[in-house]
């Protein structure tokens, strides 16, 4: 399995992904699910509720596909974030895997609760650095297609 890419900016040609991608959290072991890429937005968040602190990790429930998953991990900080809608929060930050396609991104996540968003994930443009190149028509582009039988 491929390793993230760490090149410097301008070593290789970045990766070209869709405005929308299936990604998964190796680390909580929650299957695959849809992520908004938006470079609009500087950090990733996560869908979670019931977010409560314990000692120096963080405990939530994500809700994905109908299906509640009990997660656990370590605390990295807190955070205050401004919302699209100008709406501020602090929100708890974890450092977790995200796995696009074949590539595995080492990226801190902000949780909060994203009921009323399309997708339970947004990956914003510090989180994907200078590794990727969306293009803004297109959706899944590095995810995995499953082919019918010929």
């Amino acid at each position: 399995m491929p390793a993230s890419r760490q090149n410097s900016p301008g070593t290789t040609p970045p990766l070209v992904i869709g405005w929308r991608e299936k990604v998964s959290l190796p680390q909580l072991g929650v299957g695959t699910f849809s992520a908004k890429i938006d470079t609009g937005a500087r950090s990733a968040a996560l869908h979670a509720t019931e977010i409560r602190q314990e000692d120096h990790h963080v405990a939530f429930v994500l809700t994905l596909k109908g299906r509640n998953h009990h997660c656990t991990l370590p605390l990295k900080g807190m955070r205050r974030v401004k919302s699209s809608s100008g709406h501020a929060e602090t929100r708890a930050v974890v450092e977790t895997d995200v796995k696009i396609g074949k590539h595995i991104l080492r990226m801190e996540v902000t949780l909060t609760d994203r009921t009323d968003m399309g997708v339970p994930m947004l990956l914003g443009r510090s989180s994907i650095g200078h590794d990727f190149l969306v293009h803004p028509t297109r959706s899944n582009i590095l995810s995995t297609r499953k082919r019918k039988p010929a």
